[in-house]
């Protein structure tokens, strides 16, 4: 958890954008404002805001850093074709 404040310090940092793609994204319902608040599920620790779309696909990959070196591995060797 974070305090109003605190968001709002973190959008004004990160432009109020999506802290990943850079997009804003009007369909957040769990967070202060339009961008969700990520946080590490190991630590707690907050991380930035993400926008629902980049928030959905950490989940998905489990902040699993591997996976996610595999799907970038993937594109790039896809796109190589």
């Amino acid at each position: 958890g974070i305090t109003y404040q605190e968001y709002c310090d973190m959008l004004d940092a990160q432009n109020g954008r999506c802290a990943i793609c850079e997009s804003e994204d009007a369909q957040s319902s769990r967070t202060y404002g339009k961008l969700f608040i990520d946080h590490c599920h190991t630590t707690g620790s907050v991380r930035g805001l993400l926008c629902g779309k980049c928030n959905r696909a950490l989940g998905l990959f489990y902040d699993n850093r591997e996976l996610l070196h595999n799907a970038i591995q993937y594109l790039q060797n896809s796109l190589a074709r």
